[in-house]
């Protein structure tokens, strides 16, 4: 949510500082508020506090939610630590495993709701969760209260029953890491198949199905927690753990997802150990809000990565997930080898009498964990299926259409998801072949969800989804209504900007092939590009600014101009490129490219431009966006001539429909032709379009 608002300026908008919300455990390292934490009154408030903070999701703006969710993630963090540090042996088991099982159920949610996390999704399933949460809720508050008159608050007690570790720094550094790490590659089951993606034919695992695989991968290595090792065996299971981090790093397609699964089990297989060793610190308020420390500095760590060119110091930090992973792994591994090697369990000094509720409880959560895993496995299932029941080869024809969208992650100008308003949009459309520019939300501040494959899934379209998300990129996804033959994935030169991002694909449009090029050059620094309303004035203001990644634009158009003329003789361009009609790069595009600009009498554009050779104009419009991203929907229509070496193209523009057939015209559900802006929040159509074309006789 705090991603939102730079999001917005690209920059830091100083929200940032709604952080300090992991940090509420720092409180508990002072006597009376540890105190005033286990009173069940209090903790009572901060248990309905943090449930109630889900429904934020009804809040009337964004800066509301924003202050309820931080709220309810400081209440959360109190809750977590006061009951972990609390409790008998048992008790605090349970709570812990119930932690981690919590964990598979979201992904497994997340499954049923294709990558999307429920509790956001809908109004619905906001309010069923938020239900459910406040009778747990009002369960806790009712059932602890009598239990918790007898037990002591003070911290010497709590942990009586628990082999003591003092190394609270180690451990809270150790715990922060693998909750980031966790989150951050694992956080939905697509992730691994996201890392590890490639062009067609061989793309790699598609994260449907093979999410199955990462699913059953955390689930083993569950399993295997409750093993005891020596320290021969640990040593090598962090061997073989730093190793799959590597190639998940860099390996390829099938390789890296096979490396991604083993780190999957590894990631699992020590969470009870570090678990254990975490809550067996005698300083609970110190060792939490070590972790959360390590935690959000790792997040913010991950954000510099990508969005190096908006924040301060970013240059340092350019690209350097590799160096985040190691230091994660290294963090990890110190506090997995140095400590006992015991399953949760045995961290616990367990009494004789209770050794038979701790096996009992053990056979229900391994009952229940691979029940978690059966639902899961059966929602992708039910998923595959339906996906491949849609996906077909198209009606027969010659004509198509193509589009280009900037789409802001998925999310609309109030900070909501925008996934089913822009379903609709494009089914409204009708486009055959759709590129989405600002795709890539497969990372842990954007809400690491996958709108490629629910795109794909509910529009029945087939999917590239650009380059991997550990390239570093904002994204760029392609989806077509007809097979996708080939595709390449380019990084095209980025020396001083953000990394940019390239498709170049080939469609079979019934028998007939047809290539594409896509591209998202990169951004001006200020928002008045980024937002890319495309009036005049707006353009004539930008074109005084001096950008600074003038350089990185340069190149990319030669680079994009090479991919344009080695391409066949029939393609497409589709693109966002930050350069006024008739500028240095534009005309790269245009004469190095071999190819021609839909629209060459329209001046009012600044982003997104649609280029074509080799096939027959026939119409362009633009629609406006209504609030659901910050950028307009640009498209055009085509015609495959019957002989690529002797057709000749429409040079005569006209705007009454009526003047071509009826089967090349826009939906009229858009409205008819309007001159300039549309500020009316519906999707219409705007800047002097839609226009047709035809032949002058």
């Amino acid at each position: 949510m705090i991603y939102y608002f730079p999001l917005q300026t690209l920059a830091l908008t100083g929200v940032e500082v709604f952080a300090v919300a992991f940090f509420s455990p720092i409180f508990l390292t002072i006597g009376p508020f540890w105190r005033l934490a286990n009173n069940e009154y209090v903790l009572a408030f901060l248990r309905l506090t943090m449930v109630g903070s889900l429904a934020s999701y009804h809040a009337p703006n964004a800066s509301i939610r924003l202050l309820i969710l931080a709220a309810g993630v400081s209440s959360s963090l109190l809750v977590q630590t006061v009951t972990w540090w609390s409790g008998n042996s048992l008790q605090r088991f349970i709570r812990i495993w119930g932690f981690m099982l919590g964990k598979i159920m979201l992904l497994v949610l997340r499954i049923w709701y294709t990558s999307l996390n429920p509790v956001w999704s809908s109004q619905v399933a906001n309010t069923v969760i938020l239900t459910i949460g406040f009778i747990a809720a009002v369960e806790q508050i009712h059932s602890g209260g009598d239990k918790r008159k007898q037990e002591t608050n003070k911290t010497g007690n709590v942990i009586r029953e628990t082999a003591s570790h003092p190394h609270w720094f180690l451990s809270g550094i150790a715990f922060g890491s693998l909750m980031f790490l966790t989150l951050w590659i694992f956080g939905e089951v697509s992730l691994i198949s996201r890392w590890a993606v490639s062009g067609h034919p061989h793309t790699g695992p598609d994260p449907n199905p093979y999410g199955g695989t990462v699913l059953l991968g955390l689930a083993h290595g569950l399993m295997l927690s409750f093993w005891s090792w020596s320290s021969i065996i640990s040593f090598a299971l962090f061997l073989i753990g730093l190793a799959s981090s590597a190639g998940l790093l860099y390996l390829h397609t099938w390789s890296a997802a096979v490396a991604g699964n083993i780190l999957g089990t590894f990631t699992m297989c020590v969470w009870p150990q570090l678990a254990g060793r975490f809550v067996s610190c005698p300083h609970p308020g110190k060792a939490m809000s070590t972790a959360m420390f390590a935690y959000v500095l790792e997040l913010f760590f991950c954000v510099w990565c990508t969005a190096y060119k908006f924040v301060p110091g970013g240059v340092y930090i350019r690209e350097s997930s590799h160096l985040l992973l190691g230091f994660i792994m290294l963090c990890i591994g110190v506090d997995f080898l140095t400590g006992p090697k015991k399953d949760l369990s045995s961290v616990f000094e367990v009494k004789s009498n209770q050794k038979p509720f701790f096996k009992r409880s053990k056979n229900y959560i391994k009952l229940l964990l691979w029940l978690l895993v059966g639902v899961g496995l059966l929602g992708l299932g039910l998923r595959y299926k339906t996906y491949q029941k849609k996906l077909g080869q198209g009606v027969p024809k010659r004509d198509f259409s193509a589009m280009i969208w900037p789409f802001r992650f998925g999310y609309d100008n109030e900070g909501w998801s925008n996934l089913e308003g822009s379903a609709n949009l494009l089914n409204q459309t009708g486009a055959d072949f759709i590129t989405i520019i600002e795709s890539d939300a497969s990372k842990p501040f954007i809400g690491n969800h996958d709108p490629t494959m629910w795109l794909g899934e509910r529009l029945g379209f087939y999917t590239d989804f650009g380059p991997s998300t550990r390239d570093h990129t904002w994204g760029i996804m392609a989806l077509s209504r007809y097979p996708i033959v080939k595709s390449t994935h380019h990084l095209l030169p980025s020396p001083e900007g953000e990394i940019a991002p390239a498709i170049s694909l080939t469609v079979n449009f019934t028998g007939k092939l047809v290539d594409f090029v896509v591209a998202h050059f990169g951004n001006e620094e200020s928002h008045l590009l980024e937002s890319c309303i495309l009036e005049k004035q707006i353009a004539e203001q930008a074109t005084s600014y001096i950008p600074r990644e003038d350089l990185d634009r340069k190149l990319q158009a030669i680079a994009v101009s090479k991919l344009l003329k080695t391409s066949s003789k029939q393609v497409v361009f589709l693109g966002y490129i930050t350069s006024a009609p008739g500028s240095r790069d534009y005309i790269e595009l245009i004469k190095n490219g071999n190819v021609q600009d839909i629209d060459s009498t329209d001046q009012d554009r600044w982003c997104s431009y649609i280029m074509y050779r080799g096939v027959i104009r026939l119409g362009y419009a633009r629609i406006s966006h209504a609030g659901l991203s910050d950028s307009e929907v640009q498209m055009a229509k085509f015609r495959i001539p019957d002989h690529v070496d002797s057709y000749v193209d429409n040079d005569r523009i006209v705007t009454d429909p009526s003047q071509v057939p009826e089967d090349i015209h826009f939906n009229p559900r858009f409205g008819s032709y309007k001159d300039g802006h549309n500020y009316v929040p519906i999707h219409h159509f705007h800047m002097s379009t839609p226009k047709y074309f035809k032949r002058t006789n």
